[in-house]
Formats: structure tokens, sequence, C-alpha cells
């Protein structure tokens, strides 16, 4: 199945992960979880700036793993994607990922709040959960809903 077009921004503030992240990879991964065309920059952060992104904008503060700033999703999906390089590092080290598999999720969830899914609400989190380990499913990734079973 042809996948959406993609036209994908990757900048680096923090690029100690850049060879965990080739262009192709990150496009693929994107574009796995598309419905939709699509316009989306992917930055890699420190956890200054990504303390400072979610504390601005979600009145959180601290630095969280991925945020999605979606601004359309009609007819062309337009998003920021910010990943904060030393959370993704850490939580990986921690739940037993490779850093890999650990920014392919966090790059599909975010895609999908970018389209709009959510998971505030119990049913909505088991909807994007299951799709997220559909599309990761595709792309090789173990379900990482599922990890230690």
């Amino acid at each position: 199945m042809a996948r959406p077009d993609l036209s994908l921004s990757l900048q680096f503030v923090d690029a100690r992960h850049r060879a965990v992240l080739p262009r192709h990879k990150v496009a693929r991964w994107i574009r796995a979880a598309l419905d939709a065309p699509a316009e989306i920059t992917v930055r890699l952060v420190d956890a200054e700036e990504g303390r400072a992104l979610n504390r601005d904008f979600r009145q959180k503060d601290y630095a969280t793993n991925v945020l999605t700033f979606d601004y359309t999703r009609e007819p062309v999906v337009v998003a920021d994607l910010i990943l904060c390089a030393p959370v993704v590092e850490a939580e990986a080290a921690a739940e037993g990922m490779t850093l890999e598999a650990h920014y392919a999720h966090l790059l599909v969830h975010g895609t999908l709040h970018a389209q709009g899914h959510e998971h505030e609400e119990d049913d909505e989190a088991e909807a994007m959960e299951a799709r997220e380990t559909e599309v990761l499913a595709t792309l090789g990734f173990a379900d990482p809903y599922r990890r230690g079973s």
C-alpha cells in the first residue's frame, strides 16, 4: 500500500543520537503512521529546551519524551514533533529497549497525535495503543506496551 506524501524537516539541537535517526528511517516510521499527506518537523532537543517547551505549553515543569504541536489536519497534516534526547535515552535504558525502538515508538505516537488521536480516556488510550502496536509491528518493532512479558 502506498503511504501518504511526507515533507520532513529533521533538526538536531541535541545531535548525540543523529546516527540512530537517519532521515530515511525517520521518514519511514512517520509515513507508516500517516493517513494523509503531511508536513512534519522533527526536532531533537536537549533537556533545557524540552523542559521550557513543556512548561510553557503544557504547564508541566519537566522535560518529557515527546511533544506534538499539531497545526492543521486537513487537507495536509502540519505538525512539529519535539523529542527530548536525554529523556528518550533514559527511558529506553530503564525499559530495556533499544534507542532506535523507543524513537520509532515515540515518532509513531507523535504522528498519531498530530492526526487527532488522543489517550486521555481509557477507551481512547486502548485504541491509540492498539494503533501504535499495529504500526510498529509493520516496521518490525515489538509491542512497546508488552515489554517483559
